[in-house]
């Protein structure tokens, strides 16, 4: 059986372990493998984990989502308000022992930036990048903007890591195979097996910052001595494992098997994202139907939050039903120009799709198979379109698959598609920068490529607001303008918590897993 074999495996591991099992090993089951090691070349969540594990940056968001300095010590701005000058932290070093400078910095924004949306938008109102000297370096913008630091502190997508300059240069689309970081944990590639586990060490020559640990922001300090991730696909699996102390964590326990986790005194469930997540449903606007923002605004109308997240998620102390874009309990939260939709109003549903001219074209909608945070959203997503007058292929297939085909822009007929179900983290949507769905800028819009020209100039706005409320003043402008042009659905929150034993302490909350500040307890 699977599970005697995963146990032989861990014996065999543990003997061959020898000394490794003499430190605080803390075992990990994270939400997928990790196979790809460079965190600008994708924007994997697991990958960005990763990035963090090895990796330190100039600044980071505190658990208020505010901005503070990491590798940075001090910085200031001229009183032109576009020279910023910055100054690295004294005593940064890499991992092979050679110090962390001004010229590691640049070409890490630069290889940064040529990926990330948000970096990409930030260098076109850079007017030169030098280094001063080892620890200072200086941006001058060509006018002032906040885009700057919004950019070198973005946390998730492509978060800006610092690299060693002869990694940095390395050509944006071509994978490193160098991971040589400067952060907490050092990675042990001679101790990687894709498809088995990756392992990592703590640093001891990493100096943390003095102040105490806030959300991606303040003292990263390892607590343990090795960190191993496990590749244990199989959720009922990774749960034996668990209750049988063969590993330490589960990163993303299925809701489905809560039940389980909690009957276990020595286990507990602790969420550590309080802003959570939020799904999306997406529109093809190439093709009609949703060609027509009429048809797509009948959705706002058809759909309700609570029918997802109850099909999905369940318990309603795991969801949340938020008519904020911008997610609830965030600096942009705002319901505006929401109040009356995301009820199920079939009567003004059906009235727009006849104001629309929907002429019963069937809207094939792309669903997963393999995800169960995500399998059961295109059913309730099929019944009230259907509800509501519309026609529904629902082709159902595993995440790989979907993500290849919602590339295609060939229409649905010829392997395209109308619609997709997906979800998305709060740390990568709070903002109407970082947030992607908002992004209208035709064929550079992620897929279903929402083409405005009205959202476009809103983000340029926002980019250049000087203050947080002329900021909060645009962001509503813009989740106002999405009514008129739709570029998504958003159908609520939900919070996936760690599963970890009692044994295990000091889980920082946010919403990347770290895994400094973490003890491990067990005798």
């Amino acid at each position: 059986m699977r599970w005697i074999r995963f146990l032989a495996l861990a014996l065999a591991t543990t003997l061959a372990a020898g000394s490794a099992d003499a430190q605080t090993t803390l075992r990990v089951v994270m939400h997928s493998d990790l196979k790809v090691i460079d965190p600008v070349w994708t924007t994997a969540y697991i990958v960005r984990n990763h990035g963090y594990m090895i990796y330190d940056t100039l600044f980071a968001l505190d658990a208020k989502l505010q901005v503070q300095p990491q590798m940075v010590d001090t910085w200031s701005v001229a009183d032109d308000k576009v020279t910023y000058t910055f100054r690295l932290r004294d005593g940064l070093e890499w991992h092979d022992g050679q110090p962390v400078t001004s010229d590691d910095v640049i070409p890490s924004i630069r290889r940064w930036a040529a990926r990330d949306p948000l970096g990409q938008l930030m260098m076109a109102v850079v007017q030169e990048m030098a280094a001063v000297d080892a620890r200072t370096f200086r941006v001058v913008l060509k006018e002032p903007s906040g885009l700057l630091m919004m950019g070198i502190s973005k946390p998730s997508g492509n978060a800006l890591f610092i690299m060693p300059r002869r990694v940095a240069e390395t050509d944006p689309f071509t994978q490193i195979s160098d991971t040589t970081g400067s952060g907490p944990f050092i990675f042990k590639k001679d101790e990687w097996k894709p498809g088995d586990r990756t392992v990592y060490i703590k640093n001891p020559k990493y100096r943390p910052r003095a102040e105490p640990p806030s959300g991606l922001a303040g003292g990263k300090v390892a607590k343990v001595d090795r960190v191993e991730w496990l590749a244990i696909s199989d959720q009922q699996t990774a749960v034996n494992a668990l209750v049988n102390r063969e590993i330490d964590m589960i990163e993303t326990p299925q809701h489905d098997l809560f039940g389980l986790l909690t009957k276990d005194p020595s286990i507990e469930l602790v969420n550590t994202n309080p802003l959570g997540l939020q799904y999306i449903f997406r529109y093809n606007v190439l093709h009609k139907p949703f060609d027509n923002p009429k048809i797509r605004q009948a959705l706002f109308y058809a759909f309700n939050q609570q029918d997802f997240l109850n099909g999905v998620i369940g318990d309603p102390k795991y969801y949340k039903t938020c008519k904020a874009m911008f997610m609830c309990d965030t600096p942009f939260a705002s319901t505006k120009g929401w109040e009356d939709k995301l009820d199920s109003n079939m009567e003004k549903a059906r009235a727009l799709l006849k104001e629309g001219g929907y002429d019963g074209t069937p809207v094939v909608l792309l669903g997963t198979t393999d995800l169960q945070v995500l399998n059961n959203l295109a059913p309730v997503a099929k019944s009230l379109m259907e509800r509501a007058g519309m026609k529904v292929d629902m082709q159902q297939m595993d995440w790989s698959t979907l993500v290849s085909r919602r590339a295609k822009k060939d229409p649905p007929a010829q392997g395209g598609w109308n619609a997709l179900l997906t979800a998305t983290a709060s740390v990568d949507i709070v903002n109407p920068l970082i947030n992607a769905f908002v992004n209208a800028s035709c064929d550079g819009a992620w897929f279903g490529w929402a083409c405005d020209r009205e959202l476009v100039a809103l983000r340029g706005r926002f980019a250049r607001a000087p203050d947080l409320a002329t900021q909060q003043q645009i962001a509503e402008a813009i989740q106002l303008r999405a009514v008129e042009y739709p570029t998504h659905v958003f159908l609520g929150q939900w919070y996936q918590p760690i599963a970890r034993r009692k044994s295990v302490t000091g889980n920082i909350e946010s919403a990347v897993p770290v895994f400094w500040n973490v003890e491990k307890n067990e005798k």
